[in-house]
């Protein structure tokens, strides 16, 4: 039976029959033994085989070369070598798979945009294999961490009709070809976010003379898209079972070629019914404590290579954010900080404009120099979902959002309690041209039995990025998704 090579490496004792099998990192020859280092991706750490000439298989061991996968049979000894613990003396060796000489992972230094153009093999190279590693266990322990609150785990849907945050910038999900003569479908087909449609036409005029599709003509007679949240359908199940979460892939269409942007991501997002903001806040910072925490206390092997080779303050900083209290600011209080600063920032601050990722690092990193939680943010810069507030002695308005930012990322998390007064609510709809037939069942949450709620979303990949130190969102997915790039 096969041995992982973590569980070889952990042994309390030596072992007389031992199987292995993996990826050779390395071969060493001599005139009557060969040393191979191999690797099968359990664990950060490769394990030393010495193969004597003369066992069966050995004829093989020219083969044995960088990126080929091998089975070793022997015995786990004691290592002599500094560094190691154990090593297997083998007695017999296996080629199992062949990797010729133009194999792109040799035993050098990568750049990550080279590692990115072959993300199929990338895995395979130590820094990514330990990335890849650690995004496992932190998503089991995002469902450790609504399991031990008692939430419930929901499914949303990933084909929608609304869009949840009103950008608009949505990927369509059609059977219908949206060409014709090879020229891009007439923009007044195009079905409107929010579930409006431009047009009720059955089809509508071309260029080149042909005939656009229109949605109601679509599998689900009307516009769909790829969803940028879960969160609308989160409420409605908040409103039946108290608390609960979705963990699962979004999408949006923005033609964004940023560090921090990819076009499919996952979203870890709770609804908590009968809760407030504060409520709200103190449910963000303690999940991202925990993350953090189970990030120090299970992954300190693959940790390891994140502080040596990424980012060498790595471990101060998520024992800093582990340790210490998190800061909250209101909006306007942050913007008062900003503008205040002496800084000099290359987007505009001002009362009414949106933080921008400079202005957010500045507050975690430079003032506050700790993880901020910024609330209450002007009604005209979020989605229509959020609870407006009283306008204060100047007259804003302001709505309860929340983003809690982190240093190194900015924005982590953005929240909100969510508007339960429907006659407010259907207002804010009206004002953003959405079709209310389309959200009636939305409507719905209010009409029976509403009652105050709250959620957030954090992006699971930026959690990532502030745990492992990586600069670029593409390095932390499998195979990312961004503008022009779609390859795998």
């Amino acid at each position: 039976m096969r041995t992982l090579i973590k569980h070889a490496l952990n042994s309390k004792a030596p072992m007389e029959d031992i199987t292995l099998k993996g990826w050779v990192r390395t071969r060493r020859n001599s005139k009557d033994f060969s040393f191979l280092e191999i690797n099968d991706g359990s664990c950060l750490a490769n394990i030393q085989c010495v193969a004597d000439a003369g066992i069966p298989g050995y004829e093989d061991i020219v083969k044995m070369t960088t990126g080929a996968a091998i089975g070793i049979t022997g015995q786990l000894v004691e290592s002599p070598g500094k560094g190691q613990q154990w090593e297997i003396h083998a007695a017999r060796i296996e080629l199992i798979g062949e990797a010729p000489a133009d194999y792109p992972l040799q035993k050098k230094g990568h750049t990550p945009e080279f590692l990115r153009s072959i993300a199929h093999l990338r895995p395979r190279a130590n820094l990514y294999g330990a990335l890849f590693r650690m995004r496992s266990r932190m998503a089991m322990a995002v469902h450790r961490f609504f399991d031990e609150r008692d939430f419930t785990y929901i499914h949303s849907p990933i084909i929608t009709s609304s869009d949840c945050e009103g950008a608009g910038e949505m990927f369509s999900v059609t059977t219908l070809n949206p060409y014709n003569n090879q020229q891009p479908q007439a923009a007044d087909s195009v079905a409107q976010p929010g579930g409006g449609q431009a047009s009720q036409a059955d089809s509508v005029a071309q260029p080149g003379g042909g005939q656009a599709p229109s949605p109601q003509n679509d599998f689900f007679n009307k516009a769909t898209y790829l969803t940028v949240s879960g969160q609308l359908e989160g409420e409605a199940f908040a409103t039946a079972l108290s608390n609960v979460y979705t963990f699962g892939p979004t999408f949006r269409a923005e033609n964004s070629n940023t560090t921090r942007h990819a076009s499919e991501f996952w979203m870890i997002e709770p609804e908590i019914a009968f809760c407030d903001l504060n409520d709200d806040m103190d449910l963000a910072e303690e999940f991202t404590k925990y993350l953090v925490d189970d990030a120090l206390k299970n992954n300190e092997g693959d940790l390891d290579i994140f502080a040596r080779f990424v980012d060498k303050g790595l471990i101060d900083r998520l024992r800093f954010v582990s340790e210490k209290p998190f800061q909250r600011v209101s909006y306007t209080e942050a913007v008062e900080i900003l503008e205040n600063s002496g800084q000099e920032f290359d987007y505009p601050v001002a009362w009414g404009i949106n933080l921008q990722s400079e202005h957010e690092r500045f507050l975690t990193e430079q003032h506050f120099k700790c993880p901020v939680t910024v609330y209450n943010y002007p009604k005209s810069i979020k989605p229509f979902y959020m609870r407006t507030n009283a306008p204060d002695h100047e007259g804003r308005v302001t709505v309860t959002a929340m983003d809690l930012l982190v240093p190194g990322i900015g924005e982590i998390i953005g929240g909100a309690q969510r508007e339960e007064r429907i006659d407010i609510l259907q207002a804010n709809m009206e004002e953003e041209g959405l079709n209310l037939e389309e959200y009636g069942w939305y409507l719905d949450l209010r009409k029976y039995g509403s009652c105050p709620h709250a959620g957030f979303g954090m992006g699971f990949e930026r959690m990532l990025m502030f745990v492992t130190g990586m600069k670029n969102i593409r390095d932390v997915i499998p195979f990312p998704r961004t503008p022009g790039h779609c390859e795998f």
